[in-house]
């Protein structure tokens, strides 16, 4: 069914006369057992709008879904951010407890997010901010070939769905807005994403799974990320720093990174727990960026990352609440023009990073590079140009990694065990 041009609402100054129609027409294909909702071309504005099991939402080339930013437009929901349950501004697209939902088309969605981020920056909210795509406890989602933009907060988030598939996305977020990461499925399971372009204030792909306040431990479980681009953006791909229920089973392939702060990025820290494992990486181009790959199980942002017990370099006892990360295998990695760092891998004392293998990585420092702190972590201060370093690792295999021109040894060990190999200058 196509939706006709905006109709008016009763009161004809109403900020998002679309809303009343476009909800209308979804509302009614799914009274029908399904059907494509079709958004013509033009300008079309609304408040938040609820998606319904088995409707497709097709947006025409030339047709801009633009959503007004009244926080009176997007109701108080019950859902996951950041990793906790709780009361939040609906998304712009919610769907919760939905099956085989469709958001698709060669239009774009607008989401208006300067007033929200200056909202956000004031802290006049009462509630957290709407992501523009929300979609919680679904099955069979596919999100395919639209240009999303200005997205409130996360643009893209997925939680606790299965059989998740995104494809050909662009997203396009400025680089100093707070919190707008690109894609970010949480506790998912069967996760497929693939030709994006995305371009965004904070992480551009990031894998998550809840934290200590997470209340049902429930992993995040095979993702695919293959033949995207990222551009700018804190991380390329990042798993973390929301680890409570543990991330397996993850391949990253086919990818390139131009001017991410970092690559490949995993963030935890202790009181958070989780295993990370079975985490496979190849074919990954990296230019202009911090360092390509970063282990940090000392992550010290927000706060409760600001405790003695997250920067403690000694070791702790081991508990529920200490985080764990084995089977991380990279391979055919290059880096050009990289600024602070060829690697920095550090695992807990306490809980080692292990069975940990790098091979034919390739890296390269910028002729003239700005110091960059390696991570995110207490104690570690900016650098240039330093090597791969590694810390609390455990069975590790290095093989044909190469790093030119490092200020200093192209490799530094600190409380390792079993590291076969060694990296080269040439």
């Amino acid at each position: 069914m196509t939706l006709s041009p905006p109709r008016e609402l009763d009161d004809p100054g109403a900020l998002a006369p679309a809303t009343a129609g476009l909800q209308r027409e979804i509302d009614d294909a799914a009274a029908r057992g399904g059907g494509r909702v079709v958004v013509p071309a033009g300008v079309h504005r609304t408040g938040a709008l609820r998606l319904r099991s088995r409707v497709e939402l097709h947006l025409e080339a030339g047709a801009v879904l633009r959503f007004v930013p009244d926080p009176a437009l997007y109701p108080v929901v019950q859902a996951r951010w950041e990793g906790a349950t709780g009361p939040v501004h609906s998304p712009c697209l919610y769907a919760h407890g939905e099956e085989d939902v469709a958001i698709t088309g060669l239009g774009t969605i607008e989401g208006e997010g300067g007033p929200w981020w200056d909202r956000q920056r004031e802290g006049t909210l009462e509630h957290p901010r709407p992501t523009l795509i929300g979609l919680h406890e679904c099955r069979r989602v596919t999100l395919r070939d639209l240009t999303l933009r200005n997205s409130p907060a996360w643009t893209v988030h997925p939680a606790l769905c299965q059989q998740v598939t995104i494809s050909g996305l662009r997203i396009l977020n400025p680089a100093d807005s707070p919190n707008t990461d690109g894609i970010n499925p949480e506790s998912c399971r069967d996760v497929h994403i693939s030709g994006c372009h995305i371009d965004v204030g904070d992480d551009c792909i990031a894998i998550k799974a809840g934290t200590e306040a997470t209340a049902a431990r429930v992993p995040c479980e095979n993702i695919t990320v293959t033949g995207c681009t990222m551009v700018h953006g804190h991380g390329g791909v990042v798993i973390g720093s929301e680890m409570a229920g543990g991330v397996r089973n993850v391949v990253i392939s086919a990818c390139v990174f131009q001017g991410t702060d970092r690559g490949i990025r995993v963030k935890t820290r202790r009181g958070r727990g989780g295993l990370i494992e079975n985490l496979r990486v190849t074919g990954i181009v990296m230019d202009d960026v911090i360092s390509p790959i970063t282990v940090n199980s000392f992550y010290h942002c927000g706060p409760e990352g600001k405790t003695e017990l997250v920067g403690d370099r000694s070791a702790r006892p081991v508990g529920p609440d200490t985080p764990a990360i084995r089977g991380l295998h990279l391979a055919h990695l290059t880096a050009t023009r990289v600024h602070a760092s060829a690697g920095h891998l550090f695992g807990l004392p306490e809980s080692p990073l292990e069975d940990l293998s790098i091979e034919d990585l390739s890296v390269s420092f910028a002729e003239d590079p700005r110091p960059g702190v390696p991570e995110m972590a207490d104690g570690l201060v900016p650098v240039t140009r330093e090597g791969l370093r590694l810390g609390g690792v455990r069975d590790a295999l290095l093989s044909r990694v190469r790093v030119r021109g490092a200020d200093g040894p192209p490799l530094r060990l600190e409380d390792c065990e079993g590291v076969v190999g060694e990296v080269t200058e040439r």
